[in-house]
């Protein structure tokens, strides 16, 4: 009976509240959590086929590091036979291949003598930095920055190797290979290096016998391993190019080799 009066001296009038809209809430809670749920689930499928694509092309060209140190003594002792005497290399040049979640896979070093590994590759190429260091000892011109610019060489060396047979690869109409991969073939190249910087310290004129030796043997491992393993996947395949490219790579070791196994305190020569 008092809602028609105005306010009261001495009374203050209480705050008139609204009434609530229990379909408003309802609908807001509900529309809301829709949107929450089709924008996580749509930014989920995004970044899930990304994420898969990214590690598919990672596995495709890089693979797992990991992979290239699984090695023991017996193929260390077996893969340095291959490198250095490929021509008294009996069985195939292949790898062996597994099923793994449904797919094929390559067997690791420590299964398969044919596998790649990285092992190998980087304690040639330290004994190579440490003969290096022993030889310029001996003529005396060792110094620190000799030994530097003898690694840059030698990382300049390992690059051009790489670079070699990922465009061969390229001018045949495949790239596909895993990028370790020919980083480890390439890499096997200081193997031979090793002996004939070692030949050299020992006796000098032995270095004129060894250099064309190792030149020789790594030139027949390469083109076994990527005429067998590399060139496998080429889709269009071209007898004549093909046998030109591999004969182009094995005598790009000549030059490759008696620039690396020059061992002087002058870069290039």
């Amino acid at each position: 009976m008092y809602d028609n009066l105005g306010a009261q001296p001495g009374f203050p009038r209480p705050p008139l509240q609204p009434q609530p809209n229990p379909f408003g809430n309802a609908f807001s809670g509900a529309g809301s959590g829709l949107i929450r749920g089709g924008l996580g689930a749509y930014g989920e499928k995004i970044l899930g086929s990304s994420s898969e694509y990214v590690q598919s092309n990672i596995s495709r060209f890089l693979s797992d590091p990991q992979y290239y140190f699984q090695v023991n003594d017996q193929y260390v002792k077996n893969k340095l036979k291959v490198v250095l005497f490929p021509l008294l290399h009996r069985g195939h040049w292949t790898r062996i291949t597994e099923p793994v979640g449904g797919r094929l896979s390559y067997k690791p070093p420590i299964y398969d003598i044919n596998a790649p590994d990285l092992y190998i590759p980087l304690m040639a190429f330290g004994t190579y930095i440490v003969l290096a260091g022993i030889s310029l000892g001996l003529q005396g011109k060792f110094s620190p920055e000799a030994l530097n610019w003898l690694f840059v060489k030698g990382l300049v060396g390992w690059c051009l190797q790489v670079s070699l047979l990922k465009m061969s690869l390229f001018s045949l109409g495949s790239g596909e290979a895993p990028l370790l991969d020919i980083v480890a073939y390439a890499g096997y190249t200081f193997t031979g290096l090793c002996l004939a910087v070692l030949g050299k310290i020992v006796w000098s004129y032995s270095y004129y016998f060894l250099m064309p030796w190792t030149c020789l043997c790594m030139g027949i491992f390469l083109v076994k391993t990527m005429k067998r393993v590399l060139f496998a996947e080429v889709r269009s395949f071209d007898s004549s190019r093909h046998h030109y490219l591999l004969l182009f790579i094995a005598l790009a070791q000549l030059p490759l080799f008696v620039w690396l196994g020059n061992i002087s305190v002058n870069w290039l020569f």
